[in-house]
């Protein structure tokens, strides 16, 4: 009995920020549009055919485009949007996975009995977008999440893309290779370098050959994907893995003190967000970009698991220094992330009562710097978030990304490198 594909749909808002400026200000519809404040977040497909493009510094992006309009942009308002949409989507199948603010993945296996072929469905998503919300949306339909999202990237602007299961390793080969998740710049240039440009040429290349070039794991990875084998599933709710949120630096930073700011910021956030969901993490993880677009990870695992801010920021700070050893020049993006979570019960104080350390959290200084960060919170919920914080943070002269506009991604490691 032949097996069934399952139908998946990638649903993913066009220039989402943009879009919503330009419909809630018809004057900007038509003209190039960038939201953000000292670095670009989103720009309009107008601003795109400039060159202008996230993260992106402003001074940069208006040098591209001289006629570029740039708005600060309401979180607010894209978060009640984002949830109309994500309710559309969960008309057509309750197996709705968001991946981000503005993208998501559908099973709707056991829709299109009712509903039609994954092409009807996707028809009435971009219709009630389209009429409900007032936004485009890109659709892509494939039986794999990875060749999904690849339709709907090959869909836009405003467009969806069918791939019919018997169809999908000859369309999947005859595009070129940086469609694939995890190809970006750097690994572009270095399968060109040994004649790879399509995804027919990649599939077609010994997997031990690009083991050798590009490392055993990622030369794995991609010579799956070149041939669409992806057996993730649709997943719905279940408990975060990691927590975790990022910065872009627009040109970058290359000062160590200005660099430890961004990161303490980072990890408040992190910190903030762990405790709200009674959670601690052992695995702290520091993810840098430098001016090449090549990116470094470091990681070290505790013993125990923390969650207050300077736990994190002490642990992170020889990572990011070890990061940027690695490579000379500016950071143009700095993350933090927190894995191997558990339960945060009552802490159990150590012995002897010494100082001990930061990262421990039951010695003296680590138990004082989690009550300080839990007085922060209630501080917080009761007068919102920007009425405490950290001096060095708040008092930082450079404008960094708001606060609010971080950590839109809620699967980061689904993203281009």
């Amino acid at each position: 009995m032949a097996l069934v594909a399952t139908p998946i749909l990638h649903c993913d808002l066009d220039a989402f920020y943009a879009s919503v400026e330009q419909m809630l200000d018809p004057s900007l519809r038509g003209k190039p549009v960038a939201v953000g404040g000292g670095v670009i977040l989103a720009a309009s497909y107008e601003a795109r055919a400039f060159g202008v493009s996230a993260p992106m510094g402003i001074q940069r992006a208006r040098a591209l485009c001289p006629a570029l309009v740039v708005v600060s942009g309401s979180f607010s308002t894209y978060v009640e949007l984002s949830t109309r949409v994500m309710a559309v989507l969960g008309d057509a199948t309750p197996l709705v996975e968001q991946i981000s603010i503005d993208e998501a993945f559908l099973d709707i296996s056991g829709s299109v009995h009712l509903m039609g072929s994954p092409a009807a469905i996707g028809r009435r998503i971009r219709e009630r977008v389209r009429d409900e919300v007032g936004l485009p949306i890109s659709v892509g339909a494939a039986s794999t999440k990875f060749l999904a999202k690849v339709a709907s990237g090959q869909a836009k602007p405003d467009g969806m893309v069918v791939v019919r299961p018997e169809w999908e390793i000859e369309w999947l080969h005859s595009l070129p290779v940086r469609v694939i998740w995890g190809v970006g710049p750097v690994t572009e240039e270095r399968l060109a370098h040994h004649g790879l440009r399509s995804v027919g040429d990649l599939a077609r290349t010994d997997a031990r050959a690009l083991a050798r070039w590009l490392g055993p794991g990622a030369g794995r990875h991609l010579h799956a994907l070149a041939w669409n084998r992806d057996p993730r599933t649709v997943a719905v709710g279940g408990r975060a893995g990691s927590v975790g949120s990022q910065s872009a630096l627009g040109r970058g930073l290359t000062d160590p003190d200005e660099l430890g700011r961004v990161l303490l910021s980072l990890c408040d956030r992190v910190s903030s967000r762990m405790r709200a969901k009674h959670r601690a993490g052992r695995t702290v993880t520091i993810r840098v970009r430098y001016a090449d677009m090549s990116r470094a990870t470091r990681a070290v695992t505790l013993p125990a698991a923390v969650s207050s801010t300077a736990a994190l920021h002490h642990a992170g700070l020889p990572l990011l220094a070890d990061a940027r050893l690695a490579k000379p020049g500016p950071l143009t993006l700095v993350g933090i992330s927190v894995s191997k979570l558990e339960e945060s019960g009552p802490l159990q104080l150590e012995l002897p009562f010494d100082a001990g350390e930061v990262t421990r959290s039951g010695s003296r200084i680590g138990a004082a710097h989690l009550m300080l960060d839990e007085q922060v919170d209630r501080a917080r919920e009761r007068f919102g978030k920007k009425a405490v914080g950290r001096a060095s943070v708040l008092l930082d002269p450079h404008h960094r990304v708001p606060e609010e506009f971080r950590d839109l991604s809620i699967a980061p490691h689904e993203r281009k490198e």
